[in-house]
């Protein structure tokens, strides 16, 4: 199976834990080795847990999906449980004692745009495969777990806050998609650093206001954005307000009505090679991540002919740029803006390599 097949079914998964359907979460394999396949939960920690200090007064309160967490103290061993807190964390000079792998394989579950912010610490790496490791959890002693984007319900949260103060999804949010501005300040608020979120926040939207008016070509065009190969029949795409910040933020309109092809709320739409025409737009991103997906791509149904394709008007990711639209979190974000916005200007003249990125 390859990465592309690997993250499609992961990305599945999280759409499925989101609206409460148990699965069994499958071990990614076939990925290269890095050093985080070294590191463990078991592991004694050598990472500092902040390297700022807090500007908030404490004990403090913050609201989440499942209620209020009263955090009593300026934590100082600091878990997370979901799929990229880490960054958020990293960010705000909170440098966790264990975080969580998602996929990629990166050294510590850090990426790189995230790691020199990691430096010379080495957190422990909890899995996902089978839900919560609450037993490895409890062995690290926190005194603050971090889980906004970790697909907790009601009683995994419950589990969790037996074990120390535990930080849910945001209010009235998805599980696993909802907004990175709040995340972000509920995470940073946690930790007492709220002031310091609020700047993260304003850091990256003032990126994306540069961005958007040094291109004002972007404005009103169409936007597709899908996994970058097939799985099981069907290509994994974004309707509008699903992980697509990225780029309306930037201008583009995605393209309407791929909606009606998600099989729950707030999940990806499964477009099949029947219906490949409905992902034409007058641009197109997809998180291709080897080029084995990339060939499966391109015999997806009459995707080639498709007039985007055929014009050069569309971009092709990298691994590690696929990694920065998925993960959603400001570090994130900012890599994209680099790193995206010249291949969609590219993609905007029609002069986009069709080819996968070497």
């Amino acid at each position: 199976m390859t990465r592309s097949h690997m993250r499609a079914r992961d990305t599945r998964r999280r759409a499925k834990k989101a609206l409460g359907i148990v699965a069994a979460l499958t071990l990614l394999t076939g990925l290269a080795a890095a050093c985080s396949s070294d590191s463990s939960a078991d592991e004694p920690q050598t990472s500092s847990t902040s390297e700022t200090e807090a500007t908030d007064s404490f004990p403090l309160t913050v609201e989440h999906e499942f209620g209020s967490t009263t955090i009593e103290s300026e934590p100082k061993r600091v878990v997370s449980v979901g799929y990229t807190e880490q960054d958020i964390l990293l960010q705000l000079g909170v440098v966790p004692i264990a975080v969580t792998e998602w996929y990629g394989d990166q050294p510590y579950a850090v990426w790189p745009w995230a790691q020199e912010l990691l430096g010379d610490n080495k957190p422990g790496v909890l899995s996902v495969t089978d839900g919560f490791q609450y037993e490895k959890i409890a062995a690290l002693e926190p005194d603050l777990i971090i889980g906004t984007n970790a697909g907790m319900d009601q009683t995994s949260y419950d589990q969790l806050s037996q074990l120390a103060p535990t930080v849910g999804t945001v209010k009235d949010a998805s599980a696993f998609f909802s907004n990175w501005q709040a995340q972000t300040r509920l995470i940073a608020s946690a930790v007492g650093r709220s002031a310091a979120g609020d700047d993260i926040v304003t850091e990256v939207e003032d990126a994306y206001a540069r961005a958007r008016s040094e291109h004002p070509e972007f404005a009103g065009l169409s936007a597709t954005f899908t996994q970058g190969a097939p799985y099981d029949g069907s290509l994994y795409t974004y309707p509008a307000g699903l992980n697509t910040d990225f780029l309306t933020d930037l201008g583009f309109v995605i393209t309407p009505g791929l909606e009606k092809f998600s099989p729950e709320p707030d999940s990806q739409a499964l477009i099949s090679a029947e219906n490949v025409e409905l992902l034409d737009a007058d641009v197109m991103v997809f998180a291709t991540e080897t080029q084995e997906g990339f060939d499966e791509l391109m015999k997806f149904g009459t995707l080639p002919n498709l007039n985007a394709v055929k014009n050069g008007n569309v971009v092709y990711t990298d691994p590690t740029l696929a990694g920065a639209i998925y993960f959603l979190t400001p570090l994130s974000h900012l890599y994209s803006i680099e790193n995206l916005v010249p291949a969609l200007s590219a993609a905007v003249k029609g002069e986009a390599p069709q080819s996968f990125p070497a």
